[in-house]
């Protein structure tokens, strides 16, 4: 007894689990958009990108900026060199220190030095080049999260269409499973009375059967669909989501004469990369000019830690030209502008395929707008053609197969409709993110 009262148990807790799985919680496309757009990863990823492209332009603001550092070191010695040196600096000597025998001869003696220098770059042409091209960098990389933002808002309008369109499949397979069963009974009824043969009661059965496993098909699309909507929102749960929006047809006003423009955030992006290999490729070739910087320091000196009873400055300017580093230069320059070259070859070849993607776009809304109306239009005969046969059935005038295939092609041209649909609004979504600037 208390073995079945166990398993009763484990069955209970597995039901419970099961159904807490399935869970269905409705979600409207506005709510699904303000999710993706704070929690996508691909989107925080790409803010990522975007914060280190600034960090390592702020690195550069080194070529404007002062270099200060400050040490404080001491020593012991009886190095005579480091001796007079030390008491020099710390302004004690006296007349006994030029003692020959004290001059080789020193005692120990300790030095204290704090030091404050500053280096100041003066003229470094090459690293102004450098940090134009970190700049186009991070302007590029902000425009890129902003069209990787516009993506996943595409995305998402076509994952929740499809949302959609896999619940309208379950709906019209439902229908049709509802409607198969109803004729199934009248031709049970109908063999009963002899008016059938067991045949024709088998091809209902088999009709049945089909739509139930094309139920099962609809029902994993919606799973599968739901799933994904929860990935882009970035939230990790089996329940299943259900679209408050209804799929119908969406009027855009979209212009036949839209194209791709420079101003595109994606294309502005790859225009900022050309422009940062250009700047980085006269960067090397300045890296040939000579660099004007300036220094100083303020020292402390005494013989007692953290004491500085002697001070002294010092400050100046070092012109430096680096003449020949054996030709590594040379071949980091020809490097730079191969790449330079490439990009821009890459920048002409991404726009022309853009525009190769747009007239694509505007052929694919315009099939799919004859389509759409062709579906709607058989749409309409074909249910027209089931009602009329379905009577002629009840009555029996019809043929168990005439009446199958009827109704097979009604629910076979509303999943058509519903796709084409689907195919229209998707056109009309993808020609607005190619076209948006």
């Amino acid at each position: 007894m208390k073995h079945n009262t166990y398993i009763l148990t484990i069955m209970l807790l597995l039901m419970t689990s099961i159904v807490k799985a399935q869970e269905t919680f409705p979600i409207s496309k506005v709510d699904v958009l303000n999710r993706v757009s704070k929690e996508n990863l691909s989107i925080k990823i790409s803010e990522q990108e975007f914060f280190q492209a600034r960090a390592d332009y702020r690195q550069t603001n080194a070529v404007f900026l002062p270099n200060i550092t400050a040490s404080h070191t001491g020593i012991a010695t009886t190095n005579p060199l480091m001796a007079f040196g030390s008491k020099l600096n710390q302004e004690i000597l006296n007349l006994n220190d030029f003692n020959p025998s004290l001059l080789n001869n020193p005692s120990q003696i300790e030095n204290y030095a704090t030091k404050i220098e500053i280096q100041q770059p003066l003229i470094n042409v090459d690293g102004i080049y450098q940090r134009k091209a970190a700049k186009s960098k991070m302007e590029a990389m902000s425009l890129q999260t902003q069209r990787t933002t516009d993506y996943l808002m595409f995305e998402v309008d076509k994952a929740y269409m499809q949302l959609q369109l896999a619940y309208k499949g379950v709906d019209v397979l439902e229908l049709a499973l509802e409607t198969a069963n109803e004729n199934k009974k009248l031709a049970d009824n109908s063999y009963k009375q002899g008016y059938l043969q067991r045949a024709d009661v088998l091809s209902v059965e088999v009709r049945v059967t089909e739509i139930k496993n094309q139920l099962q098909t609809a029902k994993s699309n919606v799973e599968n669909a739901s799933n994904y909507l929860s990935f882009l929102m970035n939230t990790n749960t089996n329940a299943i989501l259900k679209p408050t929006d209804s799929l119908t047809v969406s009027n855009v006003n979209l212009y036949a004469n839209e194209s791709i423009t420079e101003n595109r955030s994606d294309i502005k992006a790859m225009y900022l990369a050309l422009n940062a290999y250009e700047a980085m490729n006269k960067a090397d070739k300045m890296a040939f000019l000579p660099r004007l910087n300036a220094f100083g320091s303020y020292e402390l000196y005494d013989d007692k830690v953290f004491q500085g009873d002697a001070n002294g400055y010092l400050f100046g300017a070092q012109l430096s030209w680096n003449i020949f580093e054996g030709s590594k230069r040379f071949g980091k320059a020809q490097k730079s502008k191969a790449e330079f070259d490439k990009s821009k070859l890459e920048y002409e070849q991404y726009v022309s395929q853009s525009n190769l993607e747009l007239n694509k776009a505007k052929r694919m809304l315009t099939d799919a707008e004859n389509r759409l109306n062709l579906t709607q239009l058989a749409l309409e005969q074909s249910k027209e053609s089931l009602r009329i046969r379905t009577d002629r059935f009840e009555e029996g005038l019809e043929k168990t197969s005439d009446l199958l295939a009827a109704e097979t092609q009604y629910a076979q041209k509303q999943l058509e409709y519903y796709q084409t649909i689907f195919e229209y609004n998707y056109a009309q979504a993808y020609l607005q993110f190619l076209t948006k600037e």
